[in-house]
């Protein structure tokens, strides 16, 4: 098949790399504009053009893909189908009628639950115990495409962010391999997505990291998980900020302990009260420290039963 691919972090870079292997004949990848990284200013290519790059694709790069003359130039470039995988720009509808099989998504969810831009995460943050990836007939609206294939996913309980997104990059690059040949010989029938089910999550920012100890110790835990590596959770110990890499929970609460409240410190945790039940940290750093683990943070550090965090 003829194929335009729009994307442009890790994730999709999985994508654009097993339909290269696959044999499909990429004539165009399009992602975002370079941009300026760091106090130097260098400017940083996207994880897709390094890809496109290395298999020699030609790349386009518009700061608006709706843009009239951004649409005239997609035209000049053949393609059955464009597949779409966080590409970080909302298609048009002219854009989505150009090719013969339409736009295809690459969604790290099982839509319609998580419909938007932080599907990977918010599933951990909200205690989910199964994901996946969805191949979806692209629509105007966000997220909302009939869907044509979907993968699932066990969450295990002490999955991170950063590790789910690396397994549903991998599913989601051997499902659009797998579906790409079915759409063509019209094998998958579109399902439309139940609205009564949809959920949707916005773009991660840092301020979501901060942690509120009145919630319960599994909600924060899932918090944790959920935000390692980025933006990761935080509280502040002696007004310095102090990152949260690693937690577990254990039951009971210290009488009249306030949320915030350290209620236990052993060599290797420290156990603080939430609104319900303990939170015990296991990995955290310091502002302007490493990362490590609870015992080699106690051996420079001392936090005794009764210091408050936050």
């Amino acid at each position: 098949m003829k194929i335009i691919f729009m994307g442009t972090p890790d994730f999709a870079a999985s994508a654009l790399e097993k339909i290269a292997e696959a044999g499909h004949e990429v004539t165009l990848v399009v992602t975002q504009p370079d941009k300026p990284k760091g106090r130097s200013g260098e400017l940083q290519i996207s994880d897709v053009k390094a890809c496109a790059l290395k298999h020699g694709f030609p790349v386009f790069q518009p700061a608006k893909i709706k843009e009239a003359e951004n649409v005239s130039y997609l035209k000049n470039y053949e393609a059955d189908i464009y597949v779409v995988a966080a590409f970080g720009q909302i298609l048009s509808q002219e854009i989505l009628d150009i090719p013969r099989l339409g736009c295809v998504n690459i969604h790290a969810s099982l839509l319609p639950k998580y419909r938007g831009a932080a599907p990977i995460q918010q599933a951990i943050i909200d205690g989910e115990k199964k994901t996946g990836v969805t191949i979806m007939q692209m629509a105007a609206g966000m997220d909302t495409g009939d869907i044509l294939i979907q993968d699932e996913l066990e969450i295990d309980d002490n999955e991170t962010g950063g590790g789910l997104f690396d397994k549903l990059s991998v599913m989601g690059a051997e499902l659009i391999v797998k579906a790409l040949p079915m759409i063509e010989r019209g094998e998958l029938t579109p399902v439309p997505q139940d609205e009564a089910l949809a959920t949707k999550c916005g773009k991660l920012s840092k301020n979501m990291g901060k942690i509120d100890f009145g919630k319960d110790a599994g909600s924060i835990r899932n918090l944790v998980r959920g935000l390692n590596p980025w933006p990761s959770a935080f509280t502040y110990m002696s007004g310095k900020m102090l990152k949260v890499w690693d937690a577990s929970v254990s039951d009971g609460k210290k009488e009249g302990a306030e949320p915030g409240t350290v209620t236990e410190v052993t060599k290797d945790a420290i156990s603080v009260a939430t609104g319900n039940g303990n939170l015990v940290l296991k990995e955290v750093q310091l502002e302007g420290k490493k990362r490590m683990q609870v015992k080699d943070f106690l051996l420079g550090n001392r936090i005794e039963v009764g210091f408050k965090l936050g």
